[in-house]
């Protein structure tokens, strides 16, 4: 199999966060025709693990889904950061947790919708965070505790834990034990 031909594209909606694409393309042997593409910025996010063999993770409502869940600490990557340094922000601004960006420790990369989107996500391992502060970002968790990283496979099971960028970091670091 061969790759798509792309002929152009035209942004149909485009703010800070989001961009919607309509592509001109075709596939091989196929009718040409236009396709969505939803253009989103890089997400770094990091599994908090502390030397109790517990995660750190935040209970929070998402809105899209009208779903409630546990989830690690995320966000995009701004304008200037690697992602290791993004992902030290967000923990801060989080959970009130530091950890050093230069500590981090890949954990796992995914494209959560290649079909028609180029999301990419970023999950970093921080060993025994500390913490320094209140959260500032107050609206993003309602509560924010330790769990045994024994505990997570059932939460995913039960879908205490559905986030595609917590649950691909959880399952990765529970692989590697």
């Amino acid at each position: 199999m061969s790759e798509w031909t792309i002929y152009g594209a035209r942004t149909v909606y485009s703010s800070p966060w989001v961009e919607l694409d309509l592509v001109d393309l075709q596939p091989p042997g196929q009718a040409r025709y236009e396709h969505h593409l939803i253009k989103l910025a890089p997400v770094a996010a990091t599994v908090l693990h502390n030397d109790r063999g517990e995660v750190l993770l935040m209970w929070r409502h998402r809105f899209a889904t009208d779903t409630w869940n546990w989830e690690i600490p995320s966000g995009i990557v701004e304008d200037g950061e690697t992602l290791s340094e993004a992902a030290a922000r967000e923990v801060l601004e989080e959970t009130g947790y530091q950890v050093a960006a230069t500590a981090l420790e890949p954990l796992a990369y995914n494209q959560p919708i290649g079909g028609m989107c180029n999301a990419e996500h970023t999950v970093f391992l921080a060993r025994d965070p500390v913490r320094v502060a209140d959260p500032v970002d107050t609206h993003e968790a309602d509560r924010i505790e330790w769990f045994p990283l024994t505990a997570v496979q059932q939460m995913i099971d039960d879908r205490q834990i559905v986030a595609g960028v917590a649950v691909t970091g959880l399952l990765q670091l529970l692989a590697r034990r």
